[in-house]
């Protein structure tokens, strides 16, 4: 059996790949200049089509930001008439207007098949049954996922977020072999498990985790992985590029393959707005290449992440991208130093005596900002004063050596930190503003 959904386009070779990606390209810019955001940019910098002769010339063109989406709303950005599109994704808007992503149909077919070659590379087939723990509605986690599982012929159970007694109830009971899910939720789900009886290496029948939506350490992806008895892959995706399936882990799981054939990725310092060299973090910046309702030319993610050098063993030649760091707009700056929440995690998770939620806490305290770290004991017990105190300060040396500044760590029974079932809240910033 085929290792590769669709194997001409997934081992492409470069030259080939380079030369689809330019056409697509032209396609793409003609398109964008229908828009009224678009056409008014390339108006006041005089660029057409004949502007990009190159790959290379793409960094003749300007970035597109979320700020841009936001003063575009609600249709600034359709370069198709609203008669031909078929459906809206947005945003909470939680801080101001929510940025809005459309789609025609034939958007929708091409996101479906994206995904579907996703789940495809992991393993997954048409004898399985995938259940879908992502909320549905405006987020695309749901319905991208719905779509492409059923692409690929799947049974699909779209149980969407939380409830999760319900959750292990659809597991059992129609023998869930995959799941889409948030890599904290599914910690969490796992201790329900266990909670109720169910072992579910033993009493189900899943065998892949598709896992995404929040960062998450490789080691918490081991901790599902030995947890559930499954293998967890990582996805990535955003609304703004249609949602997930932008790039995804192959069985290797050394980096997740983006789809060059849908989209251009750059990988630029986030001050200097210059590329930088493969295998050098920066900021992750795409360009649709497949899109007709709503194209995006240079689109700023603000994730941080690098190319992986060299070729993957899967056969597949599309780059791969790795794990990321975190976001440019979420880096903690406390005391001259730059922090990032996933290192937090990479520390807290080497410990088998922890388990997996923690909150990081930024407050002021008689005129200093400091960084409080709360994290739940697994099967620990918080009797043996002496040994807790042990544990503290080696966790705490170790997040100094890693974060260069000493928090303040408070271990705390399980079950002690709010319940979450969706996106895992991991910093909570209290500091005075001056």
């Amino acid at each position: 059996m085929t290792e590769y959904w669709q194997e001409e386009l997934e081992t492409i070779n470069r030259k080939d790949l380079e030369k689809l990606q330019l056409t697509r390209l032209w396609q793409t810019i003609e398109r964008a200049a229908k828009s009224p955001f678009y056409q008014k940019v390339f108006a006041e910098r005089n660029i057409s089509v004949d502007t990009v002769r190159t790959l290379e010339d793409l960094q003749k063109l300007p970035f597109t930001t979320k700020d841009d989406l936001r003063k575009s709303y609600p249709y600034g950005m359709a370069a198709i008439p609203l008669k031909e599109c078929v459906r809206l994704h947005s945003s909470s808007g939680t801080t101001g207007n929510p940025t809005v992503v459309l789609h025609s149909a034939k958007d929708l077919s091409e996101w479906a098949n994206q995904v579907a070659r996703c789940m495809y590379m992991v393993g997954i087939r048409d004898t399985d049954i995938f259940q879908n723990t992502s909320g549905y509605g405006m987020f695309t986690g749901g319905l991208g996922f719905q779509y492409g599982a059923e692409r690929l012929g799947c049974l699909t159970i779209p149980a969407a977020a939380g409830n999760s007694k319900r959750q292990i109830k659809f597991i059992v009971d129609f023998g869930t072999t995959c799941l889409h899910i948030i890599p904290s939720y599914a910690v969490r789900l796992a201790e329900v498990m266990y909670a109720e009886g169910i072992d579910p290496r033993k009493d189900t029948k899943l065998h892949t985790f598709c896992i995404g939506a929040e960062p998450h350490s490789e080691e918490q992806r081991q901790r599902i992985e030995q947890m559930i008895g499954v293998k967890a892959y990582n996805c990535f995706g955003m609304s703004e590029m249609n949602g997930p399936g932008v790039a995804f882990e192959c069985k290797e799981q050394n980096g997740l393959h983006i789809w060059e054939d849908y989209t251009i990725v750059e990988i630029i310092h986030p001050e200097t707005l210059e590329p930088v060299p493969e295998g050098e973090v920066g900021e992750l910046v795409l360009t649709t290449l497949n899109r007709e309702a709503m194209p995006l030319i240079r689109y700023r993610t603000r994730d941080l992440t690098c190319i992986l050098p060299g070729e993957c063993r899967c056969g597949r030649t599309h780059k791969r991208i790795a794990r990321f760091k975190g976001r440019s707009d979420d880096m903690i700056i406390l005391k001259g130093v730059n922090i990032f929440p996933i290192q937090v995690e990479e520390v807290l998770m080497q410990f088998k005596e922890l388990g997996s939620d923690y909150l990081i806490t930024m407050e002021t305290i008689d005129n200093n900002d400091e960084m409080l770290i709360e994290v739940e004991l697994g099967d620990f017990s918080t009797d043996d004063y002496s040994r807790l105190q042990n544990l503290t300060k080696t966790i705490t040396r170790h997040l100094k050596d890693e974060l260069l500044i000493t928090p303040r760590l408070k271990l705390v029974s399980k079950g002690s930190l709010p319940v979450q079932e969706g996106k895992a809240v991991r910093v909570r910033e209290l500091r005075i503003k001056n």
